[in-house]
């Protein structure tokens, strides 16, 4: 697995002007190891260059039981998500004040989806922890095209 190197990004973030936009995210996917359920949580930070030039994707992996029953109610899983991506908001913002930051929650409010039933929980813990109104899907690129191309790149790459 892979992690941040905290110190590494709060250095590019400070080297790039005040327009500079970051987009925070987390992504899960479920998968099976020798018959017990585990879950590969994919971070990414965006850095979007002056929010108008290209970007740079940080990102971590990290991988954890996963202990929910159903797999049709993620409820444990999507709040590690939502744990995972307030504790790097954290983590980072000594040097996010006077920056555009956004949290993007892997989560659908369509109630047809699983993840429906995480929303308000989901949203009030993130704007009670770091003070920040999270985007959800289908707005929230971050956790769901970001993460899931750093996890792509992770897997080509080794």
């Amino acid at each position: 697995m892979r992690t941040f190197n905290i110190e590494e990004i709060k250095n590019y973030i400070n080297t790039q002007s005040p327009a500079t936009r970051i987009y925070i995210g987390v992504d899960s996917e479920r998968i099976k190891i020798n018959q017990m359920w585990y879950a590969d949580y994919t971070a990414a930070i965006v850095v979007h260059i002056d929010g108008k030039h290209g970007c740079k994707l940080f990102g971590e992996v990290t991988r954890e039981r996963d202990y929910d029953q159903k797999a049709n109610r993620p409820n444990t899983r999507l709040m590690t998500e939502v744990y995972k991506v307030s504790e790097l908001y954290l983590k980072l913002a000594d040097i996010l004040e006077n920056r555009l930051v956004e949290v993007h929650l892997d989560i659908n409010p369509n109630d047809k989806h699983a993840s429906s039933n995480v929303v308000s929980q989901a949203i009030g813990y993130i704007r009670g922890t770091c003070n920040v109104i999270p985007l959800v899907k289908p707005e929230a690129f971050a956790a769901t095209y970001a993460a899931d191309r750093f996890r792509v790149l992770r897997v080509a790459n080794g």
